[in-house]
């Protein structure tokens, strides 16, 4: 339950901040439980919102080793397939095609400051736990 509830909360936080990231909200009756997940088919604009944290957060967070496994975490969960995600996003930041939208979510990232974005760098030094 924590960690669902940390994933709400940190989609929500990414959303609002660099302003990408797409997220299905699953909405059931009031009674049920609302589910947030990452959308079946992951879009470039979420996979550049998640890579720019890396770039943004080591400046911003007190523990680098806590920050690198949330990271590694959150970025699996967004990329299951590949056997290392951070690298793989990493590759992904280098290509051509994707200039052009890693851009937009640095601008985004700077647009929304340093005091959300350290919110949400903080929240990732504890989604490993």
């Amino acid at each position: 339950m924590k960690s669902s509830m940390f994933k709400s909360l940190s989609l929500g936080l990414l959303t609002t901040a660099l302003m990408t990231v797409s997220v299905t909200h699953a909405a059931t009756q009031q009674e049920e439980n609302i589910n947030v997940t990452p959308t079946q088919k992951i879009t470039q604009q979420e996979l550049a919102a998640i890579y720019v944290l890396s770039e943004v957060c080591p400046s911003l967070v007190k523990d680098d080793a806590q920050f690198e496994k949330g990271y590694s975490k959150l970025a699996q969960e967004y990329l299951p397939q590949e056997k290392d995600a951070v690298s793989a996003l990493s590759k992904l930041s280098k290509e051509k095609k994707f200039k052009s939208i890693l851009a937009e979510a640095r601008t985004d990232a700077k647009k929304a400051g340093d005091a959300k974005n350290k919110e949400i760098c903080q929240e990732l030094t504890t989604y490993s736990n």
